[in-house]
């Protein structure tokens, strides 16, 4: 899960699933719609939501193969 501030409330972290991400726009907030529809208006800039997101996503590859590692054929 990434970590994320609602829009106006820095003090309130809420935790939020990458795989539920649909799009991320900044029109000028920053506004992410999930696959259910909802849109959650955060603090931090679309850069910094995708870099979450790929370094979550990183972490979970490198968990899967440094639990399991390659065979050769």
């Amino acid at each position: 899960m990434i970590e994320l501030h609602r829009l106006g409330h820095h003090a309130e972290l809420f935790l939020l699933t990458p795989d539920l991400v649909s799009t991320i726009e900044a029109h000028p907030d920053t506004v992410v719609t999930l696959t259910t529809g909802v849109k959650i208006v955060v603090a931090e800039p679309p850069e910094e939501i995708t870099r979450r997101v790929r370094a979550w996503r990183a972490s979970i590859v490198r968990e899967a193969f440094g639990q399991r590692p390659l065979r050769s054929v």
